[in-house]
């Protein structure tokens, strides 16, 4: 084991030491601050209802991501590529993009026939802007000597878009998805909270109505683990896309 898991063991192990001790002699209020193993627990009595949440939570925040990213990097590359275009859009990119995505919810419940339609359009405004944004910085980015370059050699129009200029911006596209990303797992939670039968928000927003608390210590220690589990494939995947570096 290296160094630093090492490390993050520990600190972890720090932690729970101070929660078992703190809750152990009811320093805090007992059913406000569940000690660790009640909460240990119910993680494993409640692990179909976990596993059916968590199946429930990645359908919807991938759907969401997925149209994100389909959509916002060849829009943001051909943007940031034509400047006509790009000056155009401009104005309602400085228009739409600020606009914080929660406020869409009510509107997409009240438009869209389902709730997974609702959660899915939301997650892929809130993805998509992000992503958008930071491809067409990207791409205004990439040094003009390569682009001379390539139009030098006659490269087509598609081939400067996928083998010069996506490359070139790629990494301000994982800057921005990895914004995305934290952005959907906020309103994925968000959504689910409010109108959802299932998925992990919805499990943490349950209890708390009846005042669960440590269900819902629970709840929010297994979304932790999922967007843990989620950023390692994350940053391993940018890491591979940005070998070159």
């Amino acid at each position: 084991m290296s160094t630093k898991n090492r490390d993050r063991l520990v600190l972890i192990g720090i932690i729970v030491a101070v929660w078992q001790l703190v809750t152990g002699f009811k320093l805090l209020d007992p059913l406000l601050f569940p000690i660790p193993s009640t909460v240990l627990k119910l993680i494993i009595e409640d692990w179909e209802v976990f596993l059916k949440s968590i199946l429930s939570s990645a359908y919807l925040l991938a759907n969401g991501c997925l149209l994100a990213l389909i959509t916002a990097v060849p829009l943001g590359l051909m943007v940031g590529w034509n400047r006509r275009i790009y000056e155009v859009i401009e104005p309602m990119i400085n228009i739409l993009g600020p606009i914080p995505p929660i406020v869409y919810i009510p509107y997409a419940v009240a438009i869209l026939p389902t709730f997974k339609m609702s959660s899915v359009f939301i997650i892929f405004i809130g993805a998509f802007w992000p992503l958008f944004m930071n491809t067409v910085a990207g791409v205004r980015a990439v040094e003009p000597g390569i682009i001379n370059s390539a139009r030098t050699l006659g490269i087509g129009y598609w081939t400067m878009l996928s083998r010069i200029l996506l490359p070139g911006a790629m990494p301000h596209i994982l800057s921005g998805a990895t914004i995305s990303l934290v952005l959907a797992f906020i309103l994925l939670t968000a959504a689910e909270m409010i109108g959802a039968t299932s998925g992990l928000g919805w499990y943490v927003k349950y209890f708390a109505d009846f005042a669960d608390y440590p269900r819902v210590v629970a709840g929010i220690l297994v979304i932790g683990s999922m967007v843990l589990v989620i950023m390692c494939f994350y940053n391993r995947l940018a890491g591979y896309l940005l070998r070159w570096r």
